[in-house]
């Protein structure tokens, strides 16, 4: 009992699989940020830069949630920075939505990815259920402090860390849900991730059907 115990004792905080304990209770948007930093929650801290927290006015009335930080946020240290984000800014502009309004964050804060070779590009690699289920308190922290009106879910990664894991982004995209989201009623506008629209074949038709699905959230919020 005594070698179970101290076997017990000595396990990194990161093998429990939950940011809980490092989230401090009653802080608001600055302190969760600083706090977030030190995340050992679960193991993807060991290879990222950095924790990527969100982003954005305490008071945005929309909400964006993406999947993670990818190449260019885990450098930067801020969410949607690199291409995806750049087009996501231009879509939601194109669906009338003031991007400098909006909070913007993702569902996992630290970078997952894998390379082929050492000193290759890293790629990215989908979180797991078990990882976005252990980020789950800084969210349910940034939502509670934010109390935004709509949340706009961007792919199915981010529909799965906050509807569940049977959630399908192509069978509710640009439509308008009521759920209950970490304790509290909420709407949400599911889309895709902009980064899909990047892969496209068909690059302006997936375009024209984000900005479709963003007119919807548009129309929530007038």
């Amino acid at each position: 009992m005594a070698t179970t115990k101290a076997k017990a004792s000595a396990a990194a905080p990161e093998d429990a699989y939950t940011a809980e304990p490092f989230v401090p209770a009653g802080a608001g948007l600055g302190e969760l940020r600083r706090a977030a930093a030190h995340c050992r929650g679960c193991p993807l801290h060991r290879d990222a830069t950095q924790t990527v927290f969100g982003e954005g006015t305490g008071r945005a009335r929309v909400m964006l949630v993406g999947e993670q930080p990818g190449d260019q946020e885990d450098r930067q240290g801020r969410p949607f920075v690199g291409p995806a984000g750049r087009l996501l800014d231009r879509a939601l502009a194109d669906a009338g939505i003031d991007p400098g309004e909006a909070y913007v964050t993702n569902a996992v804060k630290h970078f997952k990815f894998t390379r082929s070779e050492p000193r290759k590009r890293r790629v990215h690699k989908a979180p797991t259920l078990r990882e976005m289920t252990a980020c789950g308190p800084w969210l349910a922290a940034e939502l509670a402090l934010v109390e935004p009106e709509l949340i706009v879910v961007l792919g199915a990664t981010a529909g799965k860390a906050l509807l569940g894991s049977s959630f399908r982004v192509t069978e509710v995209r640009g439509t308008v849900l009521e759920r209950e989201i970490h304790g509290r009623p909420q709407r949400l506008v599911p889309t895709v991730h902009p980064s899909s629209v990047l892969r496209a074949d068909d690059r302006e038709g997936a375009y024209r059907g984000l900005v479709s699905d963003l007119k919807v959230a548009a129309a929530v919020l007038t």
